[in-house]
């Protein structure tokens, strides 16, 4: 059996799966320099795509892998890391610090948004929101609060 040869795939040639795997691969290699080893879960538990175990035996991280920035009402209260890549850069935050940060009127308006609804009560409806490219203030916020960011 001869060896087929290595040729590199460009990212945007692949589907959306193809991406989505192509960036757990990748981010697996980067924790792997932190310690940790991942697990790719077959479907979201708890609003995880996989999860991180340290090799200490007793962290791990539940981690939602996105295509971009954003937020959602279904991954609060579940202890989330958020993850995401821009360029050759990877973010990855804690969903509901950066979420409460979002909902303060002083950093975001999206909780005037028709996608951030509600009710009269103040319980959220509906309830997410994406940024394809963020503003300033938002890039300040990921840079002191990314943890993959290197020291």
């Amino acid at each position: 059996m001869s060896t087929p040869p290595l040729i590199k795939t460009s990212y945007n040639s692949l589907n959306s799966k193809g991406k989505e795997s192509y960036n757990f691969q990748k981010l697996s290699a980067i924790l792997a320099d932190y310690g940790f080893t991942t697990l790719k879960l077959n479907d979201d538990w708890q609003g995880a795509d996989f999860i991180a175990v340290h090799s200490n035996g007793e962290d791990f991280l539940k981690i939602q892998l996105k295509g971009v920035l954003c937020v959602d009402k279904k991954y609060f209260g579940k202890h989330i890391w958020m993850t995401f890549r821009k360029g050759s850069d990877w973010y990855m935050f804690n969903h509901d610090a950066f979420l409460n940060w979002c909902l303060d009127p002083i950093n975001t308006n999206i909780r005037n948004t028709k996608d951030w609804a509600f009710d009269a009560t103040g319980k959220l409806q509906a309830g997410s929101y994406s940024w394809p490219n963020h503003p300033k203030k938002i890039n300040a916020w990921l840079n002191e609060n990314n943890i993959l960011r290197e020291t």
